[in-house]
């Protein structure tokens, strides 16, 4: 029986009992761990914060919530998202599902559609159903081609002061990397980033002095105080190896900040000895992967009439082996790049296991959604229970992974500083108005 935000007590101070944890985003409690990489806690709130966390049984006079082997997650972490431009694909479809026609069509509504409103509108779609799903820290990339770049980065501010102890946000430059010959859009654009504490991004691709042009970005970057954050090698083209360029730039000229690639799906069609030296250079550059299964596996090796014969995704069995931070993330949603989704990140994680195998055992995988994004984004304070953190917190029935990702749980229950939120997720009907397709 599902119990609902009903039952969660509403006293300032009570207990979780008898919450199954994965061990992995749990600090500061050493109980049993079982095959799955599961443990079972006492989790006490108060006043909004973890307070502590024991051995189940312990005595206490708070009163108890028992969960009955239910899981408990910490709120999730979306590190790779572009709200600016989910929720198009009613009025912009993608004509045939490639990645090419993905490109032109959504080039298209953002030359006829995007405006301020449009994409405020959008933006606070896609954040009211992140958090009713319990994502507590989400970072979106931003089209910022001359002149969008004008328009979306105000329009995030906003939304990030709205958001402000719902969701925290963070958000990234997204251009082809050739559009930073421009010396005078790429002045323009790093102040615009600058001033709204944002990140430097671009999508690198196999180019003629792609080299120099990497490490403009991180010399620019470095000046500012900036972090990187690249598309890269989103192709089953096994020549695409920007990867290996921009590990090797980092290298080279000691960039100080933090970089993030994400994609990198070519390094899955690469001879696998040249796949593990550009890991080992990734891994000497402390760069850390996000993946993003779903809509890799939506675009990658598509052809009309043919089956798919990869699923898309990197090597993120193998990134892990070689230490390297591991993340999967929710990409798009409702657009011409992947016309599915809905930032729910146990989502996300449900079909990561399936496609990239985070199972047998469970282990580590867990942390690819909570604590890795979050010590990534530079807030470990997101993605962990421990005490002293924000009761932030998913409730699960399932009391086992077999229970929880069989079944979309879309009766779980999210707490907010130990308050249990109003889960009712948006009606698509509120976009109706911004859908007309002329």
């Amino acid at each position: 029986m599902a119990r609902g935000f009903a039952k969660v007590p509403r006293e300032k101070r009570f207990v979780l009992a008898n919450a199954t944890v994965p061990a992995v985003v749990l600090d500061g409690y050493q109980g049993t761990v079982d095959i799955d990489g599961l443990t079972v806690a006492d989790i006490t709130v108060a006043d909004g914060k973890i307070e502590r966390i024991d051995a189940p049984g312990r005595r206490t006079r708070a009163p108890k919530l028992d969960l009955d082997g239910g899981m408990v997650w910490p709120g999730f972490v979306d590190m790779h998202t572009h709200i600016d431009k989910g929720h198009i694909w009613p009025r912009q479809r993608n004509p045939d599902g490639t990645f090419g026609g993905a490109l032109a069509a959504v080039s298209h509504d953002r030359e006829v559609r995007w405006r301020a409103h449009d994409v405020e509108r959008r933006m606070d779609f896609a954040l009211r159903s992140a958090y009713a799903h319990g994502t507590v820290l989400l970072r979106t990339h931003l089209d910022s081609a001359a002149p969008q770049h004008r328009t979306s980065w105000p329009v995030f501010a906003e939304m990030r002061e709205r958001w402000a102890g719902r969701i925290d946000l963070q958000a990234v430059s997204i251009f082809g990397i050739e559009h930073f010959l421009d010396r005078t859009f790429a002045d323009e654009l790093v102040d615009i980033i600058a001033e709204h504490g944002g990140v430097l991004g671009a999508v690198t691709f196999m180019m003629p002095g792609l080299d120099a042009l990497i490490e403009s970005m991180m010399t620019r970057a470095a000046e500012r105080g900036l972090d990187l954050d690249f598309h890269v090698d989103e192709t089953n083209d096994p020549e695409a190896r920007s990867l290996r360029a921009i590990a090797d730039a980092a290298l080279k000229v000691k960039f100080p900040g933090r970089i993030v690639v994400g994609h990198c799906c070519s390094l899955a069609q690469q001879p696998e000895a040249e796949a593990n030296q550009t890991m080992d250079r990734v891994a000497e550059a402390g760069i850390a992967v996000v993946s993003l299964p779903m809509c890799n596996m939506y675009l990658q090796d598509r052809q009309a009439g043919r089956t798919p014969r990869w699923r898309g995704i990197t090597l993120l069995h193998e990134f892990a082996d070689h230490d390297v931070a591991v993340s999967v993330a929710s990409d798009n949603t409702r657009d011409p790049f992947y016309a599915y989704g809905d930032l729910d990140m146990l989502e996300v994680f449900r079909e990561a296991t399936r496609i990239a195998h985070f199972d047998h055992p469970f282990g580590r995988w867990p942390a690819t959604v909570t604590r890795t994004p979050a010590e990534v984004l530079r807030r470990p304070d997101r993605g962990v229970i421990a005490a002293g953190a924000p009761a932030d917190l998913v409730l699960f029935d399932a009391r086992s992974y077999t229970e929880l990702l069989s079944r979309p749980q879309a009766d779980r229950t999210v707490l907010r500083a130990g308050k249990a939120i109003d889960r009712r997720l948006p009606d698509y009907r509120e976009l109706d108005d911004i859908m007309k397709t002329a």
